[in-house]
């Protein structure tokens, strides 16, 4: 990689007008006033008049923890029947349970048949019937607690601790949805990219071995980031590793018809970014910005710093696209494309904000740029 230096924009390209499209909208329009965040809004439980919100709201929220964590064990596992057994304990009953719909359920203490029926009643809102009370976690699985829950002070216990119980799941969801996205992305590389990598290397076997054993080990490098990464994120040193390997590997290819430059500035080497950030755009860039043009074309990838903002840029001069396609392209709606940067985008929203998504800046006839602008230090994200 080399050191980043001065770069101006593209000033070469007459006519188009680029216009910069993005999940969010367009440039040229005002933003909305109002946004809708892609996490699921919390049931607001408010603790009413003035009696305290049980015996003690650190121990409630600590004991709320430890119930999720023990939850996430095997319904009936020890674990799950301990964390239920300190719940009783916290709200001051005789038995608890959390029942999931058509799955096991797990229960601590006497009157297991009775509280499953209460749940299966709930049908998403509390209900109290003899003692017992059926509170809904989300529109998930259902807490009961059975005996000496009739007081204000334990239903409002219950209801905290069922908030706390709402909050992890979410979590857990959000969690899953990201490695989803993730193995999507990993189960999209090109088998004709693969097909054409390995029969170039073969082709050399005999002719030049010395290239042909530096390309499979080129060929070894991308397949064990892009297949094999450990971990959410990794530096964006790595990513620009796998990034040149694909190239490497796509000019062996394609010959002369790829020219290829990359940039980046040594201060946003080791900005932690989601795996697979950036070789997918690259990868679009060269199939559709490329591949198409009959006398080839130039990528150009960048990285630097803006403050506390990295931005890398993607940029190849092919035949570019409508605004119109582009927002298809985000939206996943675009005949002919790929979904690879419809996970990209939605990857980098759900990690850092609805504001940090892919943004195109493109117009037919004057090539397309892609724009990533990464927070350089973002809470929970680590290596």
């Amino acid at each position: 990689m080399r050191r980043l230096a001065p770069r101006s924009r593209r000033t070469d390209r007459p006519g188009p007008i680029l216009t910069q499209v993005s999940a969010e909208g367009d440039h040229e329009r005002v933003t909305p006033a109002a946004r809708t965040s892609l996490r699921p809004r919390l049931s607001a439980r408010r603790f009413r008049g003035g009696a305290a919100p049980g015996p003690d709201p650190t121990e409630a929220l600590e004991t709320g923890v430890a119930v999720a964590a023990g939850l996430r064990e095997p319904a009936g596992s020890a674990a799950a029947t301990e964390a239920l057994r300190r719940l009783a304990g916290l709200c001051g009953a005789e038995a608890a349970g959390l029942v999931r719909p058509g799955l096991p359920d797990s229960w601590w203490g006497p009157g297991r048949a009775d509280g499953v029926a209460l749940a299966g009643r709930a049908r998403g809102r509390r209900l109290t019937e003899a003692g017992r009370t059926a509170l809904p976690v989300g529109d998930g699985p259902v807490l009961v607690l059975a005996g000496g829950v009739g007081s204000a002070a334990a239903r409002r216990t219950a209801a905290f601790v069922a908030d706390a119980l709402e909050r992890a799941r979410l979590t857990d969801g959000e969690a899953e949805a990201e490695a989803a996205r993730l193995r999507a992305l990993r189960a999209q590389i090109s088998p004709h990219f693969v097909y054409n990598a390995l029969t170039t290397i073969a082709s050399f076997v005999r002719s030049d071995p010395a290239r042909a054993r530096d390309l499979l080990e080129t060929f070894a490098e991308f397949i064990r980031h892009s297949l094999a990464a450990r971990g959410d994120y990794v530096p964006l040193a790595g990513e620009f590793r796998s990034v040149e390997a694909y190239l490497t590997l796509a000019r062996a290819v394609l010959g002369e018809r790829l020219r290829v430059q990359v940039r980046v500035a040594p201060e946003v080497l080791p900005v932690p970014v989601p795996v697979l950030a950036l070789q997918p755009l690259v990868e679009n860039a060269v199939q559709h910005g490329v591949e198409r043009s009959p006398d080839g074309g130039l990528v150009q990838v960048s990285g630097e710093a803006e403050g506390d903002v990295c931005v890398i840029t993607v940029d190849d001069d092919g035949p570019g696209m409508s605004p119109e396609h582009a927002r298809a392209v985000l939206a996943g709606t675009a005949e002919g494309a790929g979904l690879a940067l419809v996970n990209v985008d939605r990857r980098l929203r759900a990690v850092y904000g609805p504001d940090h998504g892919l943004v195109i800046e493109t117009a037919p006839g004057a090539g397309t740029r892609i724009v990533l602008r990464i927070p350089r230090f973002q809470p929970g994200v680590v290596i």
